[in-house]
């Protein structure tokens, strides 16, 4: 078995979010990380909108990021700090579009560890110097300077090492000119490390310590040193120099303080909610914060765990500060990472869930919310802080929300079904965490805005769109055709009808072409109408008992073919008219399609034009005034070509502003084809093929994100369009069109207007790169797993939450404090605010009924007595054959640490009203925590703590029939084929069983050699299974098929039993692949996308990632991607310095699977790389792109 890993939707959780001037102009734009990927984002301030710009895997870990910019530079860097060891500095070239490597320096071992640095990054704000720290002892201090041609340089590192100390929390102050300084929380460890009492540990201070870099010695010193409060966790630097008095605020547990050298200490708590059913003793900490200046004044926004916004301004004069102010601003949700433009919005990175771009609609100056200064608090001796403030939580009031960064993290569960009988299956997803959580509906295919939707009098046949000069920004007019009469729509504020156009609006419509500087022409099947600019009209009749059936135009030149194949060219001279050349021509057939190049700006004629005809061939002719229509050359095809678009891509293979003119063919057979047309000869060559659907293939040429795009329309509208050197082909969510143009107006810069039956629609396409869209169901705590009853198609959920109140719990306690339902004031909203918080060992859990049809939840119902779902199955018993029935496993007073629970319970439901309902049979007690239950032989299998069992249905409760005790911790996954079962164990991977009917047992007979920590499993086959563990490796394990045999023709089960081997079952499974993807798995299927395609195997990852493994049919292709990979990670070492081959074998070595995405970053290769590699391959640049690209349009 040999696989080829390719990743559909990259993870979209933000771990680190920076913001700065990276492309060198006054427009600010983000980075943002995605633990093993970086991404660029440019915000459009006048729209609103995020867009991503480019996207790049650096196959490793992001742990820090930083941006700095040089004294008096206009441009910020990026300063990576990851798994590798090194100190990495990325530009970006907004020309070539790509992040360029401009140092990297190594320093230590790769892997997270604790004493290489890594961890921390802090930059001096004035781009002097910039420091890298470990969690432990190491932290090193480079200088950045520039050189006489003004490139950045990098000095040596300076070491500001301490040992037996912990870091935890790391920043650049702000000082000005003066020697840079940076700010640490550290914990000295030395004394409570020897001290076997715990005395010493218990007294054991947390230090706030400036290190400084003596620019003139060139060295780091400890400059000052004062201890915090032992719950401080965070540092955020005040503007200091002409800008603020410099120092740091030290957030600590439930208040915060500022400090700096010399300066007064002034503490200030942090507001609490207002809620009755606060937990008093829980403290509130704060997770992230940024500051923000402006012209003669800053402020700062913090963000304490529970999702509030705190505005924070320093009263201050000279380098003395007077008080610092806090008050409650708004409430967002729980962020990574918190970025203020100068252009007045918000970016918050999301911890869980989507990310938001919000719009300051005012800062919070003139409201009623209670402002706390630090001078109306007095500290206690030791100068911690005691007293508790309060504010009322609101909806937004400050902040307006303008858009939203899609974000499935965290994933928890996914399954591929095909519930609603569409063309390809959809990705069910869980997503989320507490009321913020959902459950996604991913289809394939590009996210489609309607914009507006228009009934027209008849079923139209054709549309477009024109401008009435060469100079005009917008389009003008949509002209409609109908079976026997023509329709002009004026674009304006409004759509409406006009008639004096000069238009013939009695005939139908072949083409609708701008001509010239500022005339119009309308080709219909009679002939040619040039209307000039005052409204003069010149006519073209086509010879007697002859019609004009196909035509093709740009702004300068037409050619249109007649019954019977003929050819007739026309040109517009000097004066704007419309001169008819003297060459004709005869093709061999009748003429089906016609496509002429795209005019370039500047140029006045294109030399080619393309003609299909019925004789499944397409050729291309010159339009050279020396040989006009003569055949230049010739591709034949499978079917009758139906639509031709000629269009002029950048070029893949030299980077550049060079073009490739690719031919795009739609067939009436549903096919589509692309194939590069030489601009020199006119030649055809590497011709790729797609199959879209059962209806004919109809082209039609768009402006897609300031690049040329072909919209194709089949039974579904598919987009061809080029996105960081790659040119992608997706479908379209959205209903099957039979005729488009591009649209383009103030309200609508790149649209489509299309026709669908009768209607007129008006649409835009927004996320490109997007190969999924998705439908959010809300649900109400977050999802643990789904399973789909397989004759009703509904899905039933298990939410649970941990320290919350459930609705019965919160109704009750707040009746308990003398609240009453009606007294109690406004509801907040969950989704913004969070449910209420409870005490340890509180749960909140419910189970839901979904309809998919509908995407409505149908039934729910909450849990009580404490209890929290953790496992579901939907099964049939055989003594009840006709019902279907769910099976929830839960747990009562469960704590995490250390794990206890009072009873765990299996509770049967059966399914009523047509499954959109459940019903309690019983609830059977139990021992542990019912990790895993599976439908098994008309029975239930249940995971129960590390017992085995199965389970009948009784009339009171479930029976127990059998149970196995042998499996080492605790089961949590279990699937199974005929009698064989396949167990996921937490720690020790996966073993074998099977049940014996005769004696009424579960043997466990092979299980794995190596532990592994399992977070999902699918079986393959009847001998093979898939697996994931939390380490964020994927691994196939096969049982050897002799012992396979042998197992299954062995009834008696003697041959399962054996001698024990490694502390373990008689026998062990073969390793057939591993692999390390990056991030937990917490989903794994084998499933087919395309109707007849390559079955392969899906996964999805927590952060929100989707991918494939694709087996290998041939040793051939094996041989040519494991070369092509090798060679990759010579040409294309990963931007953050990582080694490609010891990332993607992280704890275990890489077995049986090449990376599709290294492969795929051929692409960016420079022009003389690519042709190095395919030299060594023996073959061209094309056809290497050309099998990278079949291998994702095999899978999807």
């Amino acid at each position: 078995m040999f696989l080829y890993n390719l990743t559909l939707q990259a993870p979209n959780a933000i771990n680190q979010s920076i913001l700065g001037n990276f492309s060198g102009t006054r427009q600010q734009e983000l980075v943002v990380s995605h633990v093993s990927r970086i991404e660029l984002l440019r915000p459009d301030t006048t729209t609103g909108k995020v867009h991503s710009i480019l996207s790049h895997d650096v196959f490793g870990v992001i742990r820090s990021l930083a941006a700095f910019r040089l004294t008096g530079a206009s441009k910020d860097y990026i300063v990576i700090g990851s798994d590798s060891g090194r100190i990495i500095i990325l530009e970006y070239n907004p020309i070539k579009n790509v992040f360029e490597k401009v140092h990297q320096e190594t320093f230590g071992k790769s892997g997270c560890r604790r004493i290489v640095p890594g961890q921390y990054l802090a930059t001096d704000p004035k781009g002097r110097a910039v420091m890298i720290g470990s969690m432990e002892k190491q932290k090193l201090v480079y200088i950045l300077n520039r050189d006489i041609a003004a490139r950045l340089t990098i000095g040596s590192p300076l070491e500001a090492h301490k040992s037996h100390t912990i870091v935890q929390y790391c920043t650049g102050v702000d000082v000005g000119f003066e020697n840079p300084i940076f700010a640490c929380l550290e914990v000295d460890y030395t004394e409570a490390d020897q001290d076997p009492t715990g005395e010493a540990y218990r007294e054991t201070e947390k230090m706030l310590t400036y290190y400084e870099l003596d620019l003139g010695l060139n060295h780091v010193v400890r400059k000052w040193s004062e201890a915090v409060d032992r719950r401080s966790n965070m540092l955020v630097a005040v503007p200091g120099g002409t800008d603020g008095p410099s120092g740091v605020l030290v957030c600590s547990e439930n208040y915060i303080t500022y400090k700096h050298i010399g300066a007064a200490t002034l503490t200030v708590p942090i507001p609490r909610r207002k809620d009755p059913l606060e937990n008093k003793e829980r403290g509130l900490l704060i997770v992230s914060g940024v500051v923000h200046k402006m012209k003669n004044s800053f402020f700062l926004l913090l963000q304490s765990e529970e999702g509030d916004l705190y505005k924070v301004t320093i009263d201050y004069t000279g380098d003395t500060v007077n008080e610092i102010k806090i008050k409650y601003f708004d409430t967002v949700s729980v962020a990574a990472g918190l970025c203020i433009l100068k252009s007045g919005f918000l970016f918050v990175a999301s911890e869980f869930g989507n990310h938001q771009f919000y719009q300051f609609g005012k800062l919070g100056d003139d409201d009623d919310t209670p402002e706390y200064s630090s001078n109306d608090f007095i500290t206690n001796d030791d100068g911690t802080l005691d007293v508790k403030v309060y504010f009322k939580p609101r909806p937004l009031e400050n902040l307006l929300l303008v858009d939203e960064l899609a974000s499935m993290s965290p994933l928890t569960d996914a399954k591929v079904l095909n519930l609603t009988d569409e063309d390809t299956p959809q990705i069910y997803a869980l997503c989320g965490r507490g009321p913020r959580s959902t459950m996604r509906i991913l289809r394939h295919g590009l996210e489609v805005t309607e914009m507006a939707v228009s009934p027209l009098p008849a079923n139209p046949t054709a549309v477009w769109t024109t401008r009435l000069t060469a100079d005009d920004k917008f389009d003008q007019f949509i002209i409609v055709s109908f079976s026997n009469a023509t329709l002009v729509l004026s674009i304006g504020e409004t759509v409406e009808e006009v008639t004096d156009t000069g238009f013939l609006a009695t005939t139908p419509t072949i083409a609708v072409q701008q001509l010239g500087q500022d005339a119009l022409l309308q080709i219909y099947p009679q002939g040619i109408r040039h209307i000039r600019a005052n409204k003069q009209v010149t006519e073209w009749r086509a010879p007697g008992g002859r019609q004009i059936v196909r035509a093709a135009t740009n702004s300068q030149q037409v050619v249109i073919a007649l019954t019977g194949g003929e050819l007739v060219y026309f040109e517009v001279d000097e004066s704007g008219n419309l001169s008819e050349s003297h060459v004709r021509r005869e093709m061999s057939g009748n003429v089906t399609c016609l496509s002429i190049q795209p005019l370039p700006a500047g140029r006045r004629r294109v030399r080619f034009l393309a003609v299909g005809c019925d004789d499944n061939t397409v050729r291309i002719l010159s339009l050279d005034a020396s040989n006009t229509l003569e055949p230049l050359s010739m591709q034949a095809l499978s079917a009758i070509p139906e639509s031709l678009v000629m269009i002029d891509m950048p070029d893949q293979i030299t980077a550049g502003s060079l073009t490739t003119l690719y031919l795009n063919i739609g067939l009436q057979n549903g096919v589509l084809l692309r194939t590069v047309l030489e601009q020199n000869t006119g030649q055809l060559s590497d011709t790729r093929t797609r199959f879209l659907g059962a209806r004919s293939v109809k082209l039609f040429e768009l402006n897609m994100a300031g690049n040329p795009a072909v919209l194709a329309l089949s039974s579904r509208p598919w987009l061809s369009y080029q996105m960081q050197s790659r040119i992608h082909l997706n479908p379209l969510s959205y209903e099957a069109l039979e005729y488009a143009a591009s649209f383009t107006s103030e309200q609508c810069l790149e649209g489509v207007v299309a026709i669908a039956g009768n209607a007129l629609k008006i649409f835009t396409i927004e996320r490109f790169g997007q190969v999924f869209n998705e439908t959010p169901i809300p649900l109400t705590y977050t999802p643990r797993r789904f399973v789909v009853n397989p004759v009703h198609k509904s899905i039933a959920i298990i939410e649970s939450d941990h320290q919350t109140f459930s609705a019965l719990e919160k109704k009750k306690k707040l009746q308990e404090l003398g609240f009453e339902a009606n007294e109690e004031e406004e509801e907040l909203d969950p989704v913004v605010f969070g449910h209420s918080r409870s005490t340890p060992g509180k749960w909140a859990s419910l189970i839901r009924i979904i309809n998919p049809a509908t995407e409505e939840t149908t039934f729910t119902l909450e849990l009580e007595q404490n209890e929290a779902a953790f496992s579901v199955a939907v099964l049939n018993f055989a003594v009840e054959a006709g019902d279907m029935f769910l099976a929830v496993g839960t747990a009562a007073d469960v704590t995490l640490a250390p794990k206890s629970l009072s009873s765990g319970f299996i509770h049967i439901y059966k399914f009523v009203n047509d499954g959109m309902g459940l019903e309690l049979v019983h609830k059977t007690p139990v021992d542990e925590v019912p990790h895993a239950l599976l439908h098994f032989q008309g029975r239930l299998l249940a995971g129960v703590g590390k017992t085995l069992r199965i389970y009948d249905l009784g009339k009171r409760k479930l029976l127990r029939k059998c149970e196995n005790r042998s499996l080492p911790n605790s089961i949590v996954t279990l699937h199974n084929q005929g009698g064989r079962i396949v167990i996921g164990d937490v720690q020790e991977s996966i073993h074998y069983a099977s049940y014996v009917a005769a004696d009424n047992k579960i043997v466990v007979f092979a299980d794995d050699k190596a532990p592994r920590w399992i977070s999902c499993s699918a079986m393959i086959d009847y001998d093979t299974v898939a697996g994931g563990d939390k380490f964020g490796n994927f691994f196939v394990n096969r049982l050897p098929q002799k012992l396979s045999q042998e197992i299954d023709e062995d009834e008696a089960g003697s041959k399962s039993v054996g001698k024990g081997y490694l502390h373990g079952a008689a026998h062990k499974v073969d390793l057939m692949a591993h692999y390390h993807v990056g991030d937990i798995l917490t989903s794994l299927a084998k499933t087919s996308f395309v109707a007849g395609g390559r079955e392969m195997i899906l996964y999805t990852s927590f952060m929100g990632g989707i991918g494939i493994f694709i087996p290998f049919q041939t040793k051939e292709d094996i041989d040519f991607f494991q070369t092509l990979e090798m060679h990759m990670r010579n040409e294309m070492p990963p931007l953050a310095g990582r080694d490609h081959l010891s990332y993607r074998g992280y704890h275990v070595p890489v077995k049986g699977t090449v990376d599709g995405d290294m492969c795929e970053q051929y692409n960016l290769l420079s022009g003389d790389k690519k042709r190095m590699i395919a030299d060594e391959l023996d073959r061209t640049p094309a056809e290497i792109q050309k099998k990278i690209e079949d291998m994702r349009i095999r899978a999807i």
